[in-house]
This record gives structure tokens, sequence and C-alpha cells, in this order.
């Protein structure tokens, strides 16, 4: 399936139920909604049986679609509230022969030039830039936290036997944990978003190949679901890849900043979210003492209101220029890189006295 988007993006979407489950429910869904200065895009994977699984995937995305399109306030606190609802949604239909059911949930919400992604589980958000694949969510998963930690490698985690045993999900708890964070998005940037049957057998350099060819979003994802296929696809399979056609201004509201630090609860996230607005309460405050040293003041009205005018300049071209800077920043080192654009490694002299590196964690 494919459709062309209002301004700046394309997309492709495709699930497949896999090889070992021929016949069988397809437990993941997706979303792909076309906004006036955007779009809204998910993959939720479920789980819990069958029938569980495959309701909390569609439960979730079709209240996260929902709420979306119902509420009005700035978006990063929207999307946040409507991962929530979706949450809940699931949580209440979790009874009788659906108990334990729950979804994983990888959202993006692109904004004119921003990009912002909610993470909930182990699906996952890919970023093809400039010849680099890059992973922007970290799994929510007891391999995953390992690795965080230090315990595992990410080959160890990789083959680990409980390397699908999910930490966090949608329906687990009355309030979500998730992780949501923005970044600027430019012409050539490609997004993927996945669940774990197409990530789980397809590694990372694979996945760069294949979303490097020059071919349209729709053509990509056939590729995509074929490969996770051809390495046994023993589980769902979803790939949604969006093209970014057009560089455009990032939105007025600041974009919130990855912390990479794992989840944390929704009403933490929201209270950050609104103390933010401190800023826009102090602008409401400059004009408002302008406007009553004015009207107090008439013999100096001039002065005052050039005063307050170049107050509220200041302030608004500083917080525009920090947000800029904050979501503008380089992405990290990719996770794979295409041959054509890697760097020779620099030829080094060995010195006599460098001694090999210590492999024993006992010290």
């Amino acid at each position: 399936m494919r459709a062309v988007g209002t301004r700046n993006w394309s997309f492709g979407l495709l699930t497949d139920v896999g090889r070992h489950r021929q016949g069988g429910v397809n437990q993941d869904a997706a979303l792909a909604l076309p906004l006036p200065q955007g779009g809204l895009f998910a993959v939720a994977d479920g789980m819990g049986g069958h029938a569980a699984g495959e309701l909390a995937a569609n439960l979730a995305l079709e209240a996260l679609r929902k709420h979306y399109l119902d509420r009005r306030s700035p978006p990063p606190i929207r999307l946040a509230e409507a991962v929530q609802v979706a949450n809940v949604a699931v949580l209440r239909h979790a009874v009788g022969e659906y108990v334990g059911m729950g979804t994983t949930l990888i959202a993006a919400l692109i904004d004119r030039g921003g990009l912002m992604v909610a993470h909930v589980g182990d699906s996952r958000a890919y970023l093809l830039r400039g010849g680099g694949l890059h992973r922007l969510t970290e799994d929510h998963s007891w391999v995953s936290e390992q690795v965080r930690l230090g315990h595992l490698t990410e080959q160890e985690a990789h083959d680990h036997q409980w390397r699908s045993v999910i930490s966090n999900a949608l329906g687990g708890e009355e309030r979500v944990r998730l992780e949501l964070f923005g970044l600027r998005i430019q012409a050539g940037d490609r997004l993927l978003l996945c669940s774990d049957g197409l990530s789980s057998m397809v590694g990372d350099p694979e996945l760069l190949e294949l979303l490097s060819r020059p071919q349209a979003p729709e053509a990509t994802t056939r590729h995509l679901i074929n490969a996770a296929n051809d390495a046994g696809g023993p589980d769902n399979i979803t790939a949604l890849v969006i093209d970014i056609t057009q560089t455009l201004q990032l939105p007025a509201y600041n974009l919130p900043v990855a912390h990479h630090t794992g989840p944390d609860y929704v009403d933490v996230f929201l209270g950050v979210q609104r103390s933010s607005s401190l800023t826009t309460y102090l602008l409401l405050l400059i004009a408002y003492f302008t406007l009553l040293s004015v009207m107090l003041l008439p013999a100096n009205r001039t002065l005052l209101a050039l005063a307050g005018t170049a107050m509220l300049l200041c302030l608004l071209v500083a917080r525009r220029l920090i947000q800029v800077r904050r979501v503008s920043g380089p992405l990290g080192a990719p996770s794979a890189v295409l041959a054509s654009v890697q760097k020779p490694p620099r030829p080094t002299t060995p010195s006599p006295t460098a001694q090999p590196p210590s492999h024993d964690h006992g010290d």
C-alpha cells in the first residue's frame, strides 16, 4: 500500500504473517494517518495469544489515532497523552480470555521539519541518512537493559535465549512508561518503523543495504518482508518506510530531547513538557507589563514600547536558537554504514611499550 503525503513525505506499508504462521492470525497492526502539516505513523506488535494479540494491536492504534485527532494540545503533549489512552484501552480489555494481552508501539509524528518518536516495547525506528543507518530506539527488553548496563554485548544480546522477553508494553500497568523524543528531518531521509519480526531476523547491515536501494517506499517494504521470510520468518513482520522529500522549517514548539536513560512514566514526561511552557508565560508577562507601562506613563510610551518589544524579540530569538541547536545536533554513531562512505582506517605505528588491552572483568 502507498500514499503520497500532503507536503514533505511519501510512504510504503506492508505487513505479513510470516513463514511459520501461515494461515494464522497476524498480530501486527500499522497506522498511516495524513495530517495537515505532516502525518502520524505507527506499528504495534500484539501479544497474549492469537486473538488477544490482534485485538491489543488494533485497539492501541485506533485509540492513538482517535485521541490525537480529537485533541488540540501541543503535539508533544498530545502524542504522549494518546499513547497513555492507547495503554488504558488495552488494559481495560485485558479481562476474561484476554487477560495478559498487550502490545508494543512505535509511533512517528512528522510535523513540517520535525519528527517525534514515541516508543514502548521492542518495535523499532531507524533513520537512513547520508549512507548511515541510525537506530533511533533501544528495545525495552531484558537483554537490552543488560547491554545498557554493560553486562552483555550487542551480539550476545542478539543470540540470548531471553532476547524476546520485553520489559515494557501497552496494557501492562495503569500508567504507561515510554520514551518520546524529537529531531530535525531533512530531504533525503528515509525512516523505517518495524516490528521485531523484521529487526530480529534482518541485521542492521542488511537493513542498510535494502533501505539504500533507489526504490520507492512500497517496493522497499516488499524487499524487507522477503528478507525476513528468507531468514526463516518465524513471526509476523511489518515494515513501514517513509521518505522525506522536502526540508521544511521546524514547528514553533520545542521538540522533546532524547535522554537515552530508558522509559519514563508518562506523567513524568508530561510534567517536564508543561514546565517548558514557562517561557511562554514569561513572554506574556513582558507583554503585559509593557502595555501597562505604556498606559501609565504616556510621556515615555515610545521608549517603553521599544524596550518591551526588544525584550520580547530577544527572548523569542534565543528560544528558537536553543531549540534548533538541541534537535539539529549529530545523531551519534550509525549502527551500519555503506562501504562506499566508510573512511579507510588511518595507519598507525605501534608503540614498543604498548600493552594488549585487558579483558579481565575482575579489575
